[in-house]
């Protein structure tokens, strides 16, 4: 078993509630506590809005839990707005294999610029990073936090190597860094890079800066896809 594979195994529940917490401690809870309560409120209509539209487009299921890998090596269910055909296992399986230029694209970084899973609905929700939305409710669980490194899969951790132990120190974001510089335009060896200086670096008015760079990020829909 590869380094970030054994690192995040390592969290046995006895460990995790031994291992340190979440960087940003008290003061970044507290305000993902209030900042998600608040939002919930406001943007109650659009998430009603956007679950209807993603119903009524093909009558499949609104919402999406992926198994995601969080603080402390914690495995949980990172919720977004079904952006995706339902088999979209098999479609992507069946895709990757006939087109090797795509399985390579895939292996490098996780990613598919035209992905072939993806609803005309999705496709629009993911340009303007909506679907993500609903991870309010992960924030709020303490799964997640408003800033910190996208929630990864496992086999993604393994692509962090020994900066592996940098992701798992912070709640995973629902905007970060790697957001808001750039992101599926950049690298995933310097998307790695930006995690591990921003658990490095952080600071409560570094968060609060990355919260006012998403807004243009968000509307530019740089590297959104």
């Amino acid at each position: 078993m590869r380094y970030a594979a054994r690192l995040a195994s390592r969290f046995s529940p006895r460990s995790r509630a031994e291992a340190p917490s979440a960087i940003g401690g008290a003061l970044k809870r507290s305000f993902d506590i209030a900042a998600a309560l608040a939002g919930i409120v406001l943007i109650s209509p659009l998430l009603v809005m956007l679950a209807a539209l993603v119903k009524f487009s093909d009558g499949g299921a609104v919402v999406y839990g992926h198994r995601r890998i969080g603080h402390n090596g914690t495995v949980f269910r990172c919720w977004k707005f079904r952006t995706m055909v339902q088999n979209g296992d098999e479609v992507l399986a069946a895709h990757l294999a006939a087109n090797p230029g795509d399985r390579e694209e895939w292996n490098a970084t996780r990613k598919l610029q035209n992905d072939p899973r993806v609803t005309r609905v999705g496709a629009v929700l993911r340009k303007l990073s909506l679907d993500e939305l609903p991870q309010i409710v992960n924030i709020l669980r303490g799964e997640m936090s408003f800033v910190g490194p996208r929630p990864v899969v496992k086999d993604e951790l393994e692509l962090y190597g020994k900066a592996a132990s940098f992701y798992l120190r912070s709640r995973p974001g629902l905007t970060g860094l790697w957001q808001v510089s750039g992101r599926n335009d950049v690298s995933y060896d310097t998307r790695v890079a930006f995690d591990r200086h921003y658990v490095e670096n952080w600071s409560f008015a570094s968060d609060l800066k990355i919260l006012i760079r998403t807004v243009p990020a968000v509307f530019a829909s740089r590297g959104s896809y």
